[in-house]
């Protein structure tokens, strides 16, 4: 497989030998199996296959949110898969964002409030300000009052990504950022996923579609648990 030409000083993501299995009742599924990679800071990545290649695992494996069966992690030098929870967590408050699918928004706040809430948690003074300029930034400084069920689906990314860039996260993790959204409203989504890039942060994003694979500099791409292939722009 490609592991890139660039120097491993750079990398922010490092995998070897990553496995997960799990246990069914016809056996031994083998999710992934012997993933090795480099992601180098400020990369654009998007990982696609189709459904059941393992990349929406992959992606939660990378992100710290799930433990692999084989294999190591390591996420800015630092050894994620000798970590507990708390850890993994601690790793997770310091350099990632991740945007959901389902958007994982809280239906009692505001879309404000959503966005704020990452920065309240860490105790900054600045939250609401940085909220509204990161609303306005996604074209919803007119929905700041609206909650989660008055908003469309486009709308609800939007807070969703707002969200997830508040913190200024070294890495930006998407599953799926477009799923169920229509081609203009994902054509949006993915410009601004291309202004996150552009400001220095490292975004790999899971999909099935070539459209949105193709804002990526880098396509790696999953079949039956393995690296089909990896390249670069």
């Amino acid at each position: 497989m490609n592991t890139q030409d660039n120097q491993t000083s750079n990398a922010i993501i490092v995998t070897k030998g990553l496995g997960k299995s799990v246990l069914t009742s016809e056996g031994m599924l083998h999710i992934l199996s012997s993933i090795d990679l480099i992601i180098n800071s400020g990369e654009s990545i998007a990982i696609i296959g189709e459904s059941g290649s393992g990349k929406s695992t992959l992606i939660g494996l990378l992100a710290g949110l799930d433990t692999p069966s084989s294999g190591s992690i390591t996420i800015n030098g630092k050894l994620l898969t000798t970590m507990n929870e708390d850890g993994r967590a601690a790793i997770r408050n310091e350099l990632i964002s991740f945007v959901f699918q389902s958007f994982q928004l809280l239906q009692g706040l505001t879309a404000l409030e959503n966005v704020m809430l990452p920065l309240e948690l860490r105790g900054d003074k600045q939250a609401k300000k940085a909220a509204t300029h990161l609303l306005d930034r996604v074209g919803l400084s007119h929905r700041l009052t609206h909650t989660p069920k008055q908003l469309s689906g486009g709308e609800q990314q939007r807070v969703a990504l707002a969200r997830a860039f508040v913190t200024n996260p070294a890495i930006l993790f998407a599953d799926e950022p477009t799923g169920n959204l229509d081609s203009k409203t994902s054509e949006e989504i993915m410009k601004l996923f291309g202004d996150i890039h552009a400001s220095g942060n490292t975004v790999i994003l899971v999909t099935h579609e070539e459209e949105i694979a193709a804002y990526a500099n880098r396509v790696i791409r999953l079949r039956d648990g393995l690296i089909e292939s990896d390249t670069s722009k």
